[in-house]
């Protein structure tokens, strides 16, 4: 028997060749014959009808089959209409072998959920898929029989999943999707898990896109899902546990996007740890040499939480101070050039000689502050940009 392979959600169509009795053959089991063995689909198809049309209902053999047939049979101009219908009858009837059954619930199952109809009908034929082929499993040696009712029982999970996740039940579709791809080992499975937790990220579900990220996670062991339920965990306010795993991928693979998001995590924790300043500090300055999108952001929250925790270093209070000097040298100056700035020496008074030297010695005082603590500030800077410049050596940067 050859391997049965899911296409998606539904299993490609394999003629049945179902046993004769001996003896005589009537003329109604003639005419399934001669429909089975048409030689194209839409030939295959309109002989079925036909049979249908002057059989149906007569308790033939295969008047069953035919139905399933038609309902699995790809022919041009088919509705979506008829395969329900089709499909319908043929399990209303009953009498289907096991494989034509699976293959019958799989299609049904699919449609209903492709068209957002009659989900509980869907995910009850998905069940039904999973238990015949379970059974039929049981009843074979570890053959290529098995392994093709076990690539049966995935799609069967896989189409269950698609009905659960239409119906909003995305914790059970997680779950069936994983037991598909446990069978199946198909890298479209997890696309589709992808696609679903990146919905519900987008929809702001942290809690349920975090859950729905693990389980990628826990299959593809990569950074991109890591990434993933980090980011999940942070928004949801768990950031230590969003820390494990943004080291986690950093230590496998370091990037910029990894550096900035435990630069910020760590930043924060700063705040009341100082001894998560430096670690915090080179991540972020890690940022902004190599996340191109917020590098600005990442190098101005590297200065600040830097100088901001460095004490010794004054940064913050030397700001402060030189915009104060500034503002003092500015109104002297002003004052200076409104009293004496168009006078000559010799036409002042002794008076005024004495407050126009006053103000060039205040002037001058209030120079030499500014000079001393630019001085100052310029250390500080230094430091941050020997820390920068090691930051870019480790990186292997010019």
């Amino acid at each position: 028997m050859r391997k049965l392979t899911p296409s998606i959600l539904f299993l490609t169509l394999l003629l049945l060749f179902i046993p004769l009795t001996s003896g005589q053959i009537s003329e109604a089991d003639e005419a399934y014959i001669k429909a089975m063995t048409a030689p194209s689909p839409a030939q295959r198809a309109q002989l079925l009808k036909d049979y249908i049309a002057k059989y149906g209902g007569k308790g033939t053999k295969y008047e069953n089959f035919a139905y399933a047939n038609l309902c699995l049979l790809a022919y041009p101009g088919k509705t979506e209409k008829e395969t329900i219908d089709y499909g319908e009858k043929a399990l209303a009837l009953g009498g289907l072998d096991d494989l034509t059954k699976c293959q019958v619930l799989l299609v049904l199952s699919g449609l209903y959920s492709k068209l957002g109809q009659n989900l509980d009908r869907a995910k009850s034929y998905a069940n039904q898929a999973i238990e015949v082929s379970r059974a039929a499993k049981g009843k074979e040696s570890a053959t290529e029989t098995e392994v093709s009712w076990n690539k049966i029982m995935g799609a069967a999970y896989f189409a269950l999943g698609q009905a659960q996740e239409k119906n909003r039940e995305y914790q059970a579709a997680v779950d069936s999707y994983i037991n598909s791809y446990n069978l199946l080992k198909d890298k479209q499975i997890i696309q589709t898990l992808k696609k679903l937790a990146k919905s519900q990220y987008d929809n702001k579900q942290y809690a349920e896109a975090e859950r729905t990220g693990r389980a990628i996670y826990n299959i593809t062991k990569d950074n991109e899902s890591a990434i993933f339920v980090g980011n999940c965990l942070y928004r949801s306010g768990q950031e230590d546990e969003a820390l494990k795993f943004f080291k986690e991928a950093y230590a496998r693979k370091p990037s910029g996007e990894i550096a900035y998001n435990i630069g910020l995590i760590l930043a924060k924790k700063a705040q009341n740890n100082p001894a998560l300043v430096m670690e915090a500090t080179t991540y972020l300055i890690e940022a902004s040499l190599t996340y191109p999108s917020q590098a600005q952001q990442a190098r101005n929250m590297a200065e600040s939480l830097f100088f901001t925790a460095n004490k010794n270093l004054r940064y913050n209070e030397i700001v402060q101070e030189l915009q104060e000097l500034g503002k003092k040298l500015e109104e002297l100056t002003n004052t200076y050039n409104t009293k004496f700035g168009n006078k000559e020496e010799e036409d002042l008074t002794e008076a005024e000689k004495k407050e126009m030297k006053n103000l060039l010695a205040q002037m001058e005082e209030t120079k030499k502050l500014i000079d001393k603590l630019q001085a100052e500030q310029n250390m500080a800077i230094a430091q941050f940009n020997k820390l920068f410049e090691e930051t870019k050596k480790k990186l292997g940067i010019k």
